[in-house]
């Protein structure tokens, strides 16, 4: 079953952040998931937002999500990406809507 994975990252220190961005579609690339959105300044409909940046990815289920994010390629540049920002993630797995 489809899984999404959801990131909101408050930027802390730019240049780290900078190294680990530079590096994320090359290793993200190698995966089984699927970039879907990524935004700088996504447009806040309700509440009080305090991250610098939103991502949403899928996957197809939830061991190639974890293939991903545990993989050592990803592991290395989490490195800078833990310097860089605090990051709330999440998965959510898709609905499964009754056949009609």
């Amino acid at each position: 079953m489809t899984v999404y994975f959801t990131a909101q990252v408050k930027i802390k220190n730019r240049e780290a952040y900078d190294r680990y961005a530079s590096r994320f579609m090359e290793v993200f690339s190698k995966f089984k998931g699927t970039m879907l959105a990524a935004d700088f300044n996504p447009t806040v409909l309700a509440g009080n937002w305090d991250r610098d940046r939103l991502i949403l990815m899928s996957f197809p289920d939830e061991a190639a999500l974890m293939e991903w994010l545990t993989s050592e390629e990803y592991k290395e540049i989490g490195k800078d990406r833990d310097e860089g920002a605090e990051m709330l993630a999440l998965l959510v797995p898709a609905l499964e809507l009754p056949q009609s």
